[in-house]
């Protein structure tokens, strides 16, 4: 049997690990780099990149926690992946129709 403490670790531990890694060369790692490199105040971009991510996150957090109380698992799962299918089908056609 897995202890409370252990399973934490691993919700932790994994969700480091998958939103490090998707987070890497993404939009907002590559707007990080530009305004660290314009401003010259790197600790001040840092703080101010670190509160929105945390604003967001906290957002995305409060969003799922009411969501899974509110939808069964199967169903978010089904209206993420729909979710994600359509804005790459929009942002796709998008930037076809942009060359």
């Amino acid at each position: 049997m897995v202890s409370p403490e252990n399973s934490r670790l691993t919700v932790l531990l994994s969700t480091f690990i998958t939103v490090f890694l998707a987070e890497l060369g993404d939009k907002t790692q590559l707007a990080t780099l530009m305004l660290a490199a314009q401003s010259r105040h790197p600790w001040q971009v840092f703080i101010g990149v670190g509160a929105a991510l945390v604003t967001s996150s906290l957002l995305g957090v409060l969003l799922g926690q009411w969501l899974g109380r509110a939808l069964p698992p199967n169903l978010i799962k089904r209206l993420a992946g729909t979710l994600m299918v359509v804005l790459g089908l929009f942002f796709g056609v998008s930037f076809y129709l942009s060359l």
